[in-house]
């Protein structure tokens, strides 16, 4: 697992009950521990959802906390086939040369990018050449629409989490609606009904939406 992957946030349902809130690998060893007291599965299924974009995720804590290879194996397969263990000299500086592209130790990632001759007439005449001027477009267009572009994720993670947990609660059809239209109070009359903790991640996950 990656970094960004462990300290992802998700949420553990069980029917409409709230169980646990925490960091991806909490949640791992909270279900290996659920699955072990219940042998034969649980009469109601856990649900994990991801705080971010609302979705349902199908965890599998068997293979992610699986123990890594020791370094004995490592040995051992090793002596076994040496001829595969032995990489080509040339396949290994390719491969560096190719993580190498795009000036990686800065955080730079080279891809192609397809312009008409007029947009590159434009950016090779902006200082700092073609590459700068791309740069400081898309900051300029994430700054000037980060309002907007978290209202619309916002949106969508609450949405998945209400297709999978509320659509056969009463005013759901009702409360989709007043969420696409950002119309805070008949989101909330529609929702008052709801069980609790089924409202208040509503309200957790669609909190940029609504003005402050």
């Amino acid at each position: 697992m990656t970094t960004e992957t462990l300290t992802s946030r998700l949420t553990i349902f069980q029917g409409h009950q709230r169980l646990l809130q925490a960091d991806r690998l909490t949640v791992l060893r909270y279900l290996q521990n659920h699955d072990e007291l219940h042998p034969g599965g649980s009469l109601t299924p856990l649900w994990v959802f991801d705080d971010l974009s609302g979705l349902r995720l199908d965890l599998n804590w068997r293979s992610e906390l699986a123990p890594a290879a020791q370094p004995a194996d490592l040995l051992d397969a090793t002596a076994l086939a040496p001829a595969a263990a032995a990489a080509p000299v040339e396949a290994a500086t390719h491969s560096r040369t190719a993580r190498a592209v795009g000036r990686p130790k800065l955080g730079v990632v080279s891809r192609e990018v397809t312009l008409l001759p007029r947009h590159w007439d434009w950016l090779n005449r902006q200082p700092g050449g073609a590459s700068a001027a791309l740069r400081r477009l898309i900051d300029d267009a994430r700054n000037a629409h980060a309002q907007q572009d978290s209202q619309r994720a916002a949106t969508e993670a609450t949405y998945q989490f209400m297709q999978a947990m509320a659509g056969d609660l009463p005013g759901f059809d009702e409360a989709c609606r007043a969420l696409f239209a950002h119309k805070q109070p008949a989101f909330l009359l529609q929702t008052q009904a709801w069980p609790d903790d089924v409202q208040a991640y509503l309200h957790q996950l669609s909190r940029p939406i609504w003005p402050v």
